[in-house]
């Protein structure tokens, strides 16, 4: 090819490629325009649907609007409608105070007039009785003062002569009825409770098997029944007496423990003195242990709760404890039983005298010596392990060793006599029983001025009568306290004496 064919085919691609240009930038702009327009179509459209949202939420605000002060309205005009209400009330309660003002001013008016009539009328009256006073006053010859005095007198020696005649009457009435219902209460009492009769020595006697043991208890040369005695503190007789040991001390508890050992030391065949000392140790456990059950037991069985564990195991050791044969447990439990029993029948709290008198003689078991008479230490204890004022004061008084302050302390002051003194309860030896009355009757008997002596409730209380020429009655209350005193430091009695020194002046005449 030449070059012009080359140069013309060059050009021709050129003139093509810029007409190929041209129509596609024209077809470009027409496409853009369209789009423009398309978008300017859509911009038109979403314009009005926005404001004809926005015209819609501003005729709904309207609305609501429109709604609030039809409402705020409403509520005014109600407003208004109760306050015109209450105004017309309002009026109508005025003009009817108005009213009922005018018509108690009429009345207070009225009661003036009425009130000035009768200051008038009792001016009259007042000159009237001034006038009649003085009639009178001439005519008796007395002074209104006078005759008022004289008045009064007279009604005063009336009344006094009335009084003590019906006095008299209230009071022979009471002795009477309080005399009966007493006995009444005292035998039903007594026959409401029953409680056997436990007598109890100072001996133990343990039953062996065959003789040969009691050669076993001996040991060689007596070692095992030296340190049995050393351990217990009781007195081991070995005699002649067959199958049989003697133990004796006046501690039950002690004997106790013996008992139990010797058993326990019996039944194992190993008697030695260490193997000795180890089984009453253990007893001596085993025996306070059940001194604690005891005591829980007993108040179980009364009905009795609260109580300190330390008085819990005073009462179970009464168990080992007797007063003149009489077994200090049942003692107390009778006492007790006495005490709900009489309380009850007296309107008290049965529970309250109950506890009072199982507790009335835990003064009698002391873990030491106590240098108090047992009811005054009994109190004490009792105060120690926070028992009520009126249980202190039953277990004080029971002997009158201290001022009753409670009902509570003559019931089971009554109580403790009637069990104490129920046949058969108490064994002592007739021949010391009767020895110790006249010893008592013949002790105050030596004192001058004495006439008779009398021992009663078994040797408790002392009766003195003296002659009234030769004592008078300051000397009578020193002579009660000088035999008193010689009682304590000469003589063994169980409890107290009470001595009663009676002093009585006759006058006898003869009607001819």
């Amino acid at each position: 090819m030449t070059t012009m064919t080359v140069i013309i085919a060059i050009l021709c691609v050129a003139c093509g490629f810029v007409v190929g240009y041209t129509l596609h930038k024209t077809a470009l702009k027409k496409r853009c325009r369209s789009i423009l327009d398309k978008a300017e179509a859509d911009g038109e459209a979403i314009k009005k649907n926005k404001l004809l949202e926005v015209k819609e939420k501003f005729l709904n605000k309207k609305a609501e609007l429109e709604r609030e002060v039809a409402i705020r309205n409403q509520k005014i005009q109600q407003t208004e409608h109760r306050l015109k209400q209450k105004e017309n009330s309002l009026n109508q309660k005025n003009d009817e105070l108005q009213r009922k003002k005018a018509e108690v001013d009429a009345v207070k008016e009225n009661l003036e007039t009425q009130l000035a009539l009768v200051d008038k009328k009792q001016e009259e009256l007042e000159d009237l009785q001034s006038k009649e006073r003085e009639k009178l006053e001439a005519i008796s010859g007395l002074t209104v003062e006078e005759a008022k005095v004289r008045l009064i007198e007279s009604l005063k020696e009336e009344a006094k002569t009335q009084a003590a005649s019906y006095i008299n009457e209230i009071m022979d009435e009471a002795k009477f009825t309080a005399n009966k219902e007493a006995k009444r209460i005292v035998i039903q009492s007594i026959q409401r409770v029953a409680t056997e009769t436990a007598i109890e020595n100072s001996v133990t006697v343990f039953h062996i098997e065959s003789d040969e043991v009691k050669g076993r208890i001996i040991g060689r040369e007596g070692r095992n029944i030296r340190a049995l005695e050393a351990a217990t503190g009781v007195e081991i007789v070995v005699d002649d007496t067959p199958e049989a040991i003697v133990l004796s001390a006046f501690d039950p508890v002690r004997r106790e423990i013996a008992r139990l050992a010797l058993h326990q030391l019996v039944a194992d065949g190993r008697i030695h003195p260490a193997r000795i000392e180890e089984v009453v140790a253990k007893v001596k456990k085993q025996v306070e242990e059940e001194v604690i059950e005891t005591g829980k037991r007993t108040t179980i069985d009364l009905g009795i709760h609260g109580l300190h564990p330390e008085l819990i195991r005073i009462i179970g050791k009464m168990k080992y404890r007797s007063s003149y044969g009489q077994n200090l447990l049942q003692h107390a439990r009778e006492t007790a039983n006495l005490c709900a029993v009489m309380a009850s029948e007296l309107g008290l709290n049965p529970k309250k005298a109950k506890r009072a008198g199982l507790l009335h003689d835990i003064g009698k078991v002391p873990d030491e010596e106590p240098e108090l008479p047992h009811a005054l230490y009994g109190a004490k204890l009792a105060e120690r392990f926070k028992e009520k004022a009126d249980i202190c004061n039953a277990i004080g008084a029971h002997h009158d060793e201290m001022e009753m302050t409670s009902l509570l302390a003559p019931i089971v002051q009554v109580c403790d006599a009637i069990s104490g003194a129920r046949p058969g309860a108490r064994r002592e030896i007739v021949e010391a029983y009767i020895k110790r009355l006249n010893d008592l009757e013949q002790l105050a008997m030596s004192y001058p001025g004495v006439t008779k002596t009398y021992a009663i409730q078994a040797g408790r209380e002392l009766r003195v009568i003296v002659g009234a020429d030769k004592i008078d009655d300051k000397q009578t209350e020193r002579l009660s306290a000088e035999i008193a005193k010689k009682i304590q430091d000469e003589m063994t009695y169980p409890g107290q004496v009470k001595i009663t020194v009676i002093r009585e002046t006759r006058a006898v005449s003869y009607a001819k």
